[in-house]
């Protein structure tokens, strides 16, 4: 039977407000809800943009995971310090992280480090830095499948592979395309759009590693397509949501079994008028790129309608005969858990029900060392 109450922290009185809690036990325990979900561990390369923690790092790693994608020199700099074997920094490094991620890789040797690229001038860039070093970077070109942020059309990109296969000091080792547009509800709708996506990637892969002569690595998707993925075996898989979870994710992927595992910890500051509650969970404690009715869910409160959201305050509308009071705390789901624990520099821990120890965030910083 489910413990309804898991959430509760017995020491509350003691952890101030707004936080994030941590839930180390339910973290671990997505884990291996993730490693049973594949056939392989070695096709795991789970982004760790959602917990930026050196300790969930360090949880993975114990579990068995040996292949990593971040989207940060920061984020890279704590998976090397953990002694992440393998490193993919799902980003195409522009200006001085050129720089940044040479001296990352002149650090930590025996970390295998690669990241993205979408075009010539920027594979010639760095392929020039490197040479220069007297070095050789590992680059998956980064293929644009519908989400319209980054990436080259995968019709476009032989071309472009072909181009950066002469040049030294870079090495095309693979192919990454990220699909985070498809994220219906149905689970044979998301399968259907995200095989038509794939097809011209398959075909591209086929063709440049007939090319290279070599089998290129394909690295695909995030958190929402990780179920039809997982079952296509010539792939790597990146989901990253999975650590903490979210009601976002919670509301649309009903196949993905996770826990939450991370809260936002608020209390009421003010009864401002009949009818209305304030409590401390501003713009600066939770994630609000969403509509404000798409940005926390409460696990101990009823219905509360959101009427206002500022910078230390958010504002609920509730009966006239409610019974909150100043100090009351509630507990609350984040829609979008990732950008939220970017606001939290030290996490609380709860084990046993107690906050017994913070975290630190590292790499919610965009620097480290490097």
């Amino acid at each position: 039977m489910k413990d309804l109450n898991w959430y509760q922290i017995k020491n509350i009185e003691a952890v101030d407000s707004p936080a994030l809690a941590i839930y180390p036990d339910r973290v671990r325990s997505n884990i291996n809800e993730l490693l049973s979900s594949i056939d392989d561990v070695s096709r795991l390369r789970p982004h760790i943009k959602t917990h930026k923690s050196t300790e969930v790092c360090r949880m993975m790693l114990e579990a068995g995971i040996r292949k990593f994608k971040c989207a940060t020199i920061a984020e890279a700099e704590v998976l090397a310090n953990e002694g992440a074997p393998d490193v993919l920094l799902a980003y195409q490094p522009v200006g001085p992280k050129g720089q940044r991620l040479l001296q990352l890789i002149q650090k930590f040797p025996h970390t295998q480090f690669a990241c993205l690229i979408d075009n010539l001038k920027t594979a010639t860039a760095l392929a020039a830095l490197f040479e220069s070093a007297k070095a050789t970077l590992n680059v998956f070109v980064d293929l644009n499948v519908g989400m319209n942020r980054t990436g080259v059309s995968p019709t476009e990109a032989f071309g472009l592979i072909k181009a950066v296969s002469d040049l030294k000091g870079i090495n095309i080792i693979g192919l990454h395309a990220y699909d985070g547009h498809i994220r219906d509800t149905n689970m044979a709708v998301r399968t259907a759009k995200c095989d038509e996506a794939f097809a011209p990637v398959l075909l591209l892969q086929r063709e440049a590693s007939t090319y290279s002569q070599r089998e290129l690595i394909l690295v695909a998707g995030g958190t929402p397509t990780f179920s039809v993925h997982r079952i296509r075996k010539d792939r790597e898989c990146s989901p990253g949501t999975f650590t903490y979870w979210d009601k976002g994710y919670s509301d649309i992927l009903q196949e993905q079994k996770y826990q939450f595992a991370a809260l936002v910890i608020t209390r009421v500051v003010s009864l401002p008028k009949p009818g209305v509650i304030c409590v401390d969970l501003g713009h600066k404690a939770i994630a609000s790129e969403n509509p404000i009715d798409k940005r926390v869910s409460f696990l101990n409160a009823g219905s509360l309608t959101p009427v206002g959201h500022s910078e230390e305050h958010m504002v609920f509308q509730v009966n006239d005969n409610h019974k909150y009071r100043v100090g009351d705390v509630l507990y609350g789901v984040p829609f979008h858990i990732c950008p939220t624990v970017a606001l939290y520099q030290n996490p609380a821990v709860v084990n046993g029900g107690v906050v017994s120890e913070y975290w630190n965030t590292q790499s919610r910083s965009r620097a480290i060392t490097i």
